[in-house]
């Protein structure tokens, strides 16, 4: 949790700005556009003014600026053109690369001016599926690589929740005008990657549908106590890591026996979805692949 990095690694810029190493070379090379510091064996090492510059180079040559005119631009020029050409068309990719920049450096107020800055223009269901759900993903390959610490996709993590809880904590106040069926959110034991199943949860609220949202590592029995309250349920299980590739159709053909007796119903989304083999999958349950497809089905 403490690893926190200040200086990366030519691989580490790669990763957080989608720009090729060999690419990021020649343009260090040739145009100077940026000044590594070196280590004590003459590796080249890049701090967070140079991960800022390179994030900034890459929004202005996406959008027409050619890597010789903006080699000859200072820091400043270059950050006051990327402030000029943000606009509806390209706001995403900016606040993309904010989103990140304040992961990395722990910028707080950085986080909060640029999704107030979003959320002057767009609506906080466009900001979740144009700018969260991306930022989310790019945050699981970053922490896969080792580009981030713990601490960093904490630390984004419990900012985004923040926005969710808010706006989730609005539609909470209105009466559900849809009595057909009850959604009852969950993540299995030992599965904590809440996120998305908080989204899904704003989403079905919004919707007229009354949520009953239980969390995270909630055990098999206490989905079967559901049973006793509600009819016509539909559990949303989101799983990221858990249950493992190993374990998954163990854990699907327990929840099966279990609880999908009757009208019950039980949809998995999240990124182990892909190791199911829907071919085998009875008619109460369903996978989904995005959240999208999911909240289409609602």
């Amino acid at each position: 949790m403490n690893n926190i990095k200040t200086v990366f690694s030519i691989k580490d810029l790669e990763n957080l700005s989608g720009i090729k190493a060999h690419t990021i070379r020649i343009w260090e090379k040739r145009y100077n556009i940026l000044e590594p510091l070196r280590t004590d064996t003459n590796i080249r090492t890049y701090d967070l003014a140079n991960l800022q510059k390179l994030l900034n180079v890459v929004l202005l040559n996406t959008y027409g600026y050619k890597i010789s005119r903006i080699a000859e631009l200072n820091t400043e020029k270059i950050s006051l053109l990327v402030r000029e050409i943000v606009s509806e068309k390209n706001v995403n990719n900016h606040a993309l690369n904010a989103f990140k920049l304040a992961m990395v450096n722990f910028d707080q107020n950085l986080f909060v001016t640029t999704y107030n800055s979003l959320l002057s223009e767009k609506s906080f269901r466009e900001v979740f599926y144009e700018v969260f759900i991306p930022l989310m993903n790019e945050i699981g390959l970053l922490w896969q690589s080792g580009t981030i610490s713990p601490a960093q996709e904490h630390f984004i993590s419990f900012l985004i929740k923040q926005k969710l809880l808010i706006n989730t904590e609005k539609v909470q106040m209105l009466e559900p005008t849809k009595t057909d069926k009850v959604f009852v959110l969950y993540l299995p034991e030992n599965e904590i990657h809440e996120l998305g199943l908080m989204y899904l949860n704003y989403e079905i609220l919004l919707n007229g549908y009354k949520s009953v949202y239980l969390g995270e590592s909630v055990p098999v029995e206490s989905l079967i106590e559901m049973k006793n309250y509600f009819d016509n349920i539909i559990y949303i299980s989101y799983m990221t890591v858990k249950p493992t590739k190993d374990d998954l159709q163990d854990y699907i053909d327990d929840v099966s026996e279990k609880i999908l007796l009757g009208n019950t119903k039980i949809w998995f989304i999240g990124r182990m979805v892909e190791f199911i083999d829907s071919k085998n999958l009875s008619d109460n349950i369903s996978v989904f692949d995005s959240i999208s497809n999911l909240i289409a089905e609602i």
